[in-house]
């Protein structure tokens, strides 16, 4: 369970550019969910992200992480960042080892494990991204662009976080490249039912591909929470925030507002495909 009480976040606070990027947050995510952060740029995403791991200290207010305070003076940061894994906007960018082995191998090093163990992490970290065990002797850089994501993805996941938090995780990778890390966020939280993943998105396609749950961030506050259904079906209120929803959705709210009597909720083409299967059956037998 994460538990985010007043959460309050001020950069330069007593500075003529002072701003306030967290404003009295307040939230709970169960353990085991799949929750997807949205909001327009500068709405407060990627600064909540790295409270979630201690990367940035509050202003005020208070994070839980299975009832550990991790915003106290005294709390076990090392600790904490082994339970959290925080994976960066264009993580490739931070990698730096000779070769994969070495680059999925520095978290588990650095806690001091043994060879045994390393070899095992490294292994079943690189399997859970889905690459090649030819791929760890070669360097990281002669990788394409998806094959580095999952190179810095796994080296977080080496560590067996507790909670795995990606910022913008298909951010400038092609068609191909993103549907392949969707698809491995989606096998490893399937596999993996008891960890947490959070991840912030612009993509509404991807989020209602794969989130269960949304929060919506607005200038600084939490301005909804909710299942994918729920939030998408609030498609006038996420536009006013300069926010999109799925392209289904929009068609759907389109046929309602003609008159169409269907559901809201409808996220995904898969779902709507069987729904206007079913309006049409209807209408055929009336």
């Amino acid at each position: 369970m994460i538990k985010v009480s007043d959460l309050t976040y001020v950069y330069q606070q007593g500075m003529p550019y002072e701003k306030t990027a967290l404003d009295s947050l307040s939230f709970e995510i169960p353990d085991g969910d799949f929750t997807a952060i949205i909001g327009h740029t500068g709405s407060g995403k990627s600064t909540l992200i790295q409270h979630l791991n201690a990367l940035v200290r509050p202003t005020s207010g208070k994070i839980e992480i299975d009832g550990v305070d991790i915003t106290a003076p005294n709390a076990d940061l090392r600790t904490v960042r082994k339970n959290v894994g925080l994976v960066f906007q264009y993580p490739e960018h931070q990698l730096f080892e000779e070769t994969v082995y070495k680059d999925i191998a520095f978290g588990p090093t650095n806690m001091g494990l043994s060879e045994s163990e390393i070899r095992n992490r490294v292994y079943e970290a690189a399997g859970f991204v889905g690459l090649p065990l030819e791929l760890l002797e070669k360097s990281p850089f002669e990788l394409s662009g998806g094959q580095k994501r999952r190179v810095a993805i796994a080296g977080v996941l080496s560590m067996q976080p507790k909670v795995l938090i990606l910022d913008e995780p298909t951010a400038g990778l092609d068609p191909k490249g993103r549907d392949e890390i969707l698809d491995q966020l989606v096998r490893l939280h399937a596999e993996n039912e008891k960890m947490t993943i959070i991840f912030v998105s612009h993509s509404m396609e991807d989020v209602a591909r794969i989130a269960k749950d949304i929060l919506v961030m607005n200038k600084g506050r939490l301005a909804m929470q909710g299942s994918v259904a729920e939030v998408f079906a609030h498609s006038s209120e996420l536009r006013e925030m300069g926010l999109n929803v799925p392209q289904i959705t929009e068609l759907t709210h389109r046929l309602i507002a003609d008159g169409v009597d269907i559901r809201p909720d409808v996220y995904t083409v898969k779902f709507a495909a069987e729904l206007y299967a079913e309006l049409l059956k209807e209408a055929e037998n009336v």
